[in-house]
């Protein structure tokens, strides 16, 4: 559902007619109350997109992107919702797909993580970060989808991990959930390409948010980074807007840092 909106600027006018869709182009970001999440709406807002913030119980987390979207120029709303309950995710984004161009785009950023090696996995945690991570996925794809394809189109850009790629010692149940992103982006890439659909997934490497927790270190050398770095929120973020926009690129797994897949 759609829970508020703040239009910047001094005329809604030059944003769009009253009853009418923007002419600028608009992008939702799940899980835009966090820090990747955040940083993504951001770059969408000074590129000049319209952007849907999504938030789940993080209401605060959501307002504070919002004001740094609408203080840097943007303009932008927030739509609340628990992805992991269809109906209220297809009525979240029918609300968003009302007020943007035929064509828009999706980011689905929205997860949690968790710590636990595969014999001490608890199955109540398990089934909350698949249901989360991959099945929040499902219902948001699967009722953007329907839209796009009946349309002119669009982006969907999944924000996924490496551990869905290589796995990782200790985060069993994210890393599966993870790794069932890579086979959900290259079905719907497969099924929506007819329908000038495109589905891609991004890894946006190592970034210092409340998910890595203690697990990054302020010492560590990167050395298996070719680069001996990770890369910066803000070139993710960019990264995702240049996805969203690359009118060729559909089933890929675009990988931000410089290790190997």
């Amino acid at each position: 559902m759609r829970d508020a909106r703040v239009v910047s600027g001094t005329d809604r006018d030059a944003h769009s007619a009253p009853g009418s869709r923007p002419v600028r182009p608009a992008v939702l970001v799940t899980g835009a109350s966090g820090t990747i999440g955040r940083a993504i709406s951001l770059a969408f807002a000074q590129t000049g997109w319209f952007v849907g913030i999504h938030y789940h119980r993080n209401k605060h987390g959501a307002t504070v992107t919002l004001e740094q979207v609408c203080a840097g120029g943007g303009d932008g709303a927030l739509y609340q919702a628990d992805l992991r309950n269809s109906p209220a995710v297809t009525q979240m984004i029918e609300a968003f797909a009302s007020e943007a161009p035929p064509a828009w785009t999706c980011v689905c950023n929205a997860g949690i993580s968790g710590s636990g090696i595969l014999v001490r996995q608890r199955e109540d945690q398990w089934s909350e970060i698949i249901t989360t991570n991959l099945g929040g996925t499902f219902h948001c794809m699967q009722a953007v989808g329907r839209i796009l394809c009946a349309g002119n189109g669009g982006s969907i850009v999944v924000i996924g991990s490496r551990a869905g790629v290589h796995g990782t010692t200790g985060q069993t149940a994210y890393a599966a959930s993870k790794a069932g992103l890579v086979g959900l982006i290259r079905t719907a890439a497969l099924e929506w390409g007819s329908c000038n659909v495109r589905v891609n997934l991004l890894l946006p490497g190592w970034q210092r948010s409340p998910l890595s927790g203690e697990a990054m270190s302020d010492h560590e050398t990167w050395a298996d980074h070719a680069l001996h770095r990770t890369p910066s929120l803000e070139s993710v973020a960019r990264t995702v807007v240049h996805l969203a926009q690359a009118e060729d690129v559909s089933g890929q797994i675009w990988n931000c840092d410089s290790r190997h897949l």
